[in-house]
């Protein structure tokens, strides 16, 4: 072992991102794993490699005695004298032992004992680096798809994207560079597991804050945002500042912010709402692109009712009532939709059931008034 040795621990130190001092703790103990094959677990051995020179030195701890009858565990007097001449009969000498020595079994039980390590503290190293990036977004090329998942690459890591965490638009194909969030680094048996998404609401959130400078910078403030990936999100945003307007933040000149956005999401229609705590004001806002004409809440019940244009209502409703359903979540209220003339009808009734009420109350009275009459004549 050389310098050819420390060339090579640079070279894969570079390579994969291990510290050239691991690989060397892993090399000694992958050669003292191979030593105890051929001598035994009873010496106590030390491997040592020179971190300039490549050089290994290994040392058995042997104890002086005046007749050696184990030589693996005692050496005499005399030779321990060559090694250190200060030691005496009963205490401990490090002896050198040859290099050469290794067999073929040896050699290959070092190589495979290396081979594991290395893979362990590259997948450490990936665990490290990554562990503290969920909730970011990356970017990735695509290795292959397998079994419901597609296999990103992630510089020298491999992260996985489920399909159902996709678009449902899209179709990636290898050797495609996508942009995706990393929902989760979790640490599993096989190793770390770095699991993206790109239907994730916070992927659209992240988006955001790289788009839009306002964002980015804390002007503007992300409230909350719900998604139902490649069809609509719906974002509500706020700023502390009365000089900056949230919504036109995100929106950009002529719409050119959010387009970016919108043409990485696949055509996804973004309704970017301005936050506001007053839950009118909010739950007609939220109801975007329909336009309410009127509504009534009951804060007890966080319920609210909610007039529209007739030509609005399958609009406020949505396809198969997604917006509805997304501005319920948005708002946290329970959100019931009728048309004006759905409304007129019910108020019509109402007044007719009063007025009805009212006729009956007059009947009563008179009748009460003519028995009255007839008790005193």
């Amino acid at each position: 072992m050389n310098r050819e040795l420390i060339h090579i621990i640079e070279q894969m130190s570079k390579e994969r991102g291990i510290s050239k001092e691991s690989i060397l703790g892993t090399l000694e103990s992958a050669l003292l794993s191979a030593v105890r094959k051929n001598h035994g677990l009873t010496p106590e051995i030390t491997v040592t490699i020179a971190p300039d020179s490549g050089e290994i030195s290994m040392t058995a701890s042997k104890m002086i005695v005046e007749k050696v009858e184990n030589p693996k565990e005692e050496i005499s007097a005399k030779d321990a004298k060559k090694i250190d001449p200060s030691k005496i009969i009963g205490e401990v000498v490090e002896t050198p032992m040859v290099v050469e020595n290794f067999g073929r079994i040896a050699a290959q039980t070092a190589k495979q004992v290396l081979f594991q390590r290395v893979r362990e503290a590259e997948k450490e190293a990936i665990y490290e680096e990554y562990k503290d990036k969920a909730g970011e977004i990356v970017s990735g090329v695509i290795l292959r798809k397998e079994k419901g998942c597609y296999y990103v690459a992630l510089g020298r890591a491999e992260a996985t994207l489920p399909v159902k965490s996709t678009l449902p638009t899209e179709n990636l194909k290898r050797g495609d560079t996508i942009r995706t969030y990393i929902e989760e680094v979790k640490v599993t048996s096989k190793g770390p597991v770095i699991l993206l998404s790109r239907a994730h609401p916070n992927f659209v959130a992240e988006l955001f804050k790289m788009e839009i400078p306002e964002i980015y910078e804390g002007l503007v403030t992300i409230k909350d945002i719900v998604r139902e990936a490649g069809d609509r999100t719906k974002i509500t945003v706020y700023s502390n500042n009365s000089m900056v307007d949230p919504v036109g933040a995100c929106v950009g000149m002529k719409g050119t912010r959010v387009q970016s956005i919108v043409r990485e999401l696949r055509g996804e229609r973004i309704d970017i709402i301005p936050w506001t705590d007053d839950p009118r004001t909010l739950i007609a806002k939220a109801l975007s692109p329909a336009v309410v004409e009127s509504l009534g809440v009951n804060e007890d019940e966080k319920s609210a009712l909610v007039v529209v244009n007739d030509q609005q209502l399958s609009i406020a409703i949505g396809k198969k009532g997604q917006n509805v359903r997304l501005a319920m979540k948005l708002t946290g209220w329970d959100i019931d939709i009728i048309s004006e003339t759905e409304y007129n009808k019910m108020r019509k009734g109402e007044i007719t059931e009063q007025l009805d009420e009212e006729i009956a109350n007059e009947t009563k009275i008179i009748e009460e008034d003519k028995a009255s009459e007839n008790e005193e004549q």
